[in-house]
């Protein structure tokens, strides 16, 4: 039972870190209150999108807020409950950017909280995770990029991990590589698609 609590305190405390509103807060500063960023541009409340509208320095701000996000959800989840927590604390920060309770479920994409979360939970493969998808993101041609570059970058991240934890490879600070680690890239995998399909 306390290992239980301990991953449940690990999840909450994810989720709510995931929920923080970075995308909201950010134009809120920049426009002093004159933009909405759910009702502009795409309206999705993410690093993007804020980009688009507001500039890049705000855009990249936000990016580098919601890495943090799963990154230090990860953190939180490792001091509750060991390495799984780490796993569960980073799927729950995914979960809690694209389905806030504070806005009626209606989050972000969750594609740099989950990069967040694999600099935490995965950082031996996190420099080929972004360098992919960004060399995918500019092959020429492409009618949506950023979709091809995500379902590249997913499908090769949780491939990586399956590896990983099979071999038992090196993590650097990263927890173990066991299978806890291919599940909870699965488990993330499949909150961002379902977010990019609703």
């Amino acid at each position: 039972m306390p290992n239980l609590i301990r991953l449940l305190s690990a999840a909450a405390g994810g989720y709510f870190l995931g929920t923080a509103p970075s995308a909201d807060v950010a134009s809120r500063l920049v426009s002093r209150g004159a933009v909405d960023i759910r009702s502009s541009g795409s309206g999705n409340p993410g690093g993007m999108n804020v980009r688009r509208v507001l500039g890049r320095g705000p855009g990249y701000a936000v990016v580098a807020a919601d890495i943090a996000k799963g990154t230090g959800a990860c953190a939180w989840g490792r001091r509750c409950a060991g390495d799984p927590g780490a796993h569960v604390a980073g799927v729950a920060a995914v979960v809690g950017h694209c389905y806030p309770l504070w806005t009626g479920f209606r989050g972000g994409n969750g594609i740099a909280t989950s990069f967040g979360q694999c600099v935490y939970t995965f950082p031996v493969y996190a420099p080929f995770d972004f360098a992919l998808a960004w060399a995918v993101a500019r092959i020429p041609g492409v009618r949506k990029p950023a979709l091809l570059s995500v379902g590249v970058s997913s499908g090769a991240w949780v491939l990586a991990s399956m590896i990983w934890s099979k071999r038992r490879l090196p993590n650097l600070w990263g927890p173990r590589a066991t299978a806890a680690l291919p599940i909870a890239n699965i488990a993330t995998v499949l909150v961002i698609a379902s977010r990019a399909v609703a």
